[in-house]
């Protein structure tokens, strides 16, 4: 027997996820905004065919960021600014100077992120923000999972150093 799919049941809990993953490649939270709809649609669209689909999510982070990365191409995503999604992650018990400290240092790690090749960028967002496997990493970017790691533990080089750099050399 074949399963159904249910949009709200089975694609709609997927939106965040997918809203993030997009976000990371395009910089721009409206874009992956409706980067995210339009994944879940074109997956709507090919509700006959999700039943057979072995990892659903899985499928949905490929169309997502086949999608996004198109839509960046178009608008140079390298050039647009990285703004924060708008989340304060600052530890309210904390004090004001090491709230601040806080906050310049998440700003300067989206700063460096942005800077980063998409491919770094994407690697980053489904290992470290979705908790993604290797293998679903590399399943999703369509790589190795070699590559995954190689291209995970250059991004965090990358980031770490330029890190001890600011810390080192100020702005």
């Amino acid at each position: 027997m074949t399963r159904t799919v249910d949009f709200q049941k089975d694609l709609l809990p997927h939106g965040d996820k997918l809203f993030r993953l997009a976000y990371r490649i395009t910089l721009d939270s409206a874009e992956a905004e409706d980067i995210a709809e339009e994944t879940l649609l074109r997956a709507w669209q090919d509700k006959n065919q999700l039943a057979g689909i072995r990892n659903l999510e899985v499928y949905l982070f490929t169309i997502c960021r086949r999608l996004a990365i198109d839509r960046a191409a178009r608008k140079e995503a390298a050039n647009v600014t990285f703004e924060a999604a708008g989340t304060d992650p600052a530890d309210r018990s904390a004090l004001p100077d090491e709230t601040l400290e806080q906050r310049d240092r998440l700003e300067w790690v989206r700063r460096i992120v942005a800077t980063l090749p998409e491919k770094q960028r994407s690697v980053l967002q489904l290992r470290d923000i979705e908790e993604r496997t290797v293998a679903e990493t590399a399943e999703i970017l369509g790589i190795t999972p070699e590559d995954v790691k190689t291209t995970h533990h250059r991004a965090r080089r990358a980031i770490r150093e330029k890190l001890e750099q600011l810390e080192t050399n100020g702005l």
